[in-house]
């Protein structure tokens, strides 16, 4: 009997899948001849949401619009700042491949610096330091764009405290070492009215009246109004233009660091810890700055949140933000910035919108109860339901789509062109 073992015979590709694979062929060629797409698709996109407020909220399409993103209602603001944490903790999970289930905890602890370096809370202190504030009021109050600098540095020595012990681990001891980070720090802001008889973070009844983001009077009359004193709650469009550049900051920042010697690093110690370790890659360096610098975009959004909604409270910070986070990153495809970015916005508008929608069909069977009470039911029904029909995710990152699919996508990599060499993958045409 011969030891030759004969090929594989191709599957056969019917006429849907023949079609999605010549149109892919197509863009990927495309692409190719014309590398100016893959700036000027982006900056459009870019523009576009700058411009939102013109043509989507008073031109042509505000009767699209106005219902369900209006500008006037928070909607556009929280999803933008579950970008910011999907892209943040798409740093550990998706680069690192280190599972966290307490991310919420540095969305706190972003707020509450906040709280501590930007509202009256220590009353007994007067220190003014750039702020917009009218009247001097007690407290710290330093300028919300140092506050905010503050943070992602305070969530960052946070996260190397909290990764130095635990980052040794692996799989789901991680998860649960991360999981009870997650529930102890958000009881310490509970508890911490009375710490060694210091007040820290008023406990139950929370922090309130923070200091708003603004550019004082001399900024606002060299630009003749254009940049506000202070921001306001009845005027939101400051708001949005704000969080909109975090987010480019946070996606900039996340692109660069994807391509990175870092970024490299991260996805070996993701795919075989022992192979990157062999290689000279420091295992626990490499995985402390990943956790550290996932945290500094958790600390961004928290301390723009606080901000934003006026009071920060130990309730607002519950163990099911991390688990929504993480549903975002899974489901939009781990590793892939565009796709996190698709999963934050799909899910927070399901969240906000698409189970509202849903409270009728009960009725329709007889049946009385909300389906809001139900939604992380629902949330889970969906994630087994991506996990069973498309694992990868929505846009999946080229080595993922690889690992599942044996194929990968030459305009969509987590690194440079030397990705496609490393596995010297061809397609039979």
């Amino acid at each position: 009997m011969s030891d030759e073992v004969s090929p594989q015979a191709p599957k056969a590709e019917g006429p849907r899948t023949s079609a999605v694979s010549s149109w892919r062929s197509s863009w990927r060629r495309f692409r190719t001849e014309h590398q100016w797409t893959r700036w000027a698709i982006p900056l459009a996109i870019v523009v576009l949401a700058f411009s939102y407020p013109w043509w989507g909220l008073e031109g042509p399409l505000s009767f699209v619009f106005n219902d369900g993103l209006g500008i006037d209602n928070d909607t556009l603001f929280n999803m933008s700042i579950y970008v910011m944490l999907a892209l943040g903790l798409n740093v550990v999970v998706g680069y690192a491949g280190l599972l966290d289930l307490g991310y919420v905890a540095f969305f706190a602890l972003g707020a509450y610096t906040l709280g501590w370096f930007g509202s009256g809370l220590f009353s007994t202190r007067d220190i003014h330091f750039l702020d917009t504030n009218a009247a001097r009021l007690p407290g710290i109050h330093l300028s919300f764009w140092v506050v905010v600098l503050l943070a992602g540095a305070v969530c960052a020595f946070a996260g190397v405290l909290i990764g130095w012990p635990t980052l040794r681990l692996r799989g789901d001891y991680l998860a649960i070492v991360t999981l009870g980070f997650g529930e102890i720090i958000p009881d310490i802001f509970r508890n911490g009215d009375d710490i060694a008889g210091h007040n820290l973070t008023n406990g139950v009844r929370g922090v309130t009246q923070l200091d708003r983001p603004g550019f004082g009077e001399a900024l606002n009359g060299a630009t003749g109004g254009i940049l506000p004193v202070r921001y306001t709650s009845l005027e939101l469009r400051p708001w949005y233009f704000t969080v909109l550049t975090m987010v480019l900051i946070t996606i900039f920042v996340n692109l660069r660091l994807r391509d990175s010697k870092m970024g490299r690093a991260w996805i070996a110690v993701r795919e075989d810890e022992i192979a990157a370790s062999a290689m000279g890659v420091p295992l626990m360096r490499t995985k402390l700055w990943a956790y550290a610098i996932g945290a500094i975009f958790g600390g961004f959004a928290g301390a723009v949140y606080g901000s934003f909604i006026n009071g920060i409270f130990p309730v607002s910070f519950s163990f099911q933000i991390s688990v929504i986070v993480l549903v975002m990153v899974i489901v939009g495809g781990m590793g892939n910035i565009w796709g996190v970015i698709l999963g934050a916005i799909a899910l927070t508008m399901m969240n906000r919108y698409g189970l509202r929608e849903l409270n009728g069909v009960p009725d329709k069977f007889g049946l009385d109860f909300d389906v809001t009470s139900i939604s992380f039911g629902i949330f889970g029904f969906f994630l087994l339901a991506m996990m069973v029909l498309r694992p990868e995710g929505f846009i999946p990152s080229g080595r993922r789509k690889l690992e599942l699919h044996g194929e990968i996508d030459e305009t969509d990599h987590l690194g440079a062109e030397s990705d496609h060499t490393l596995y010297d993958v061809r397609e039979e045409r």
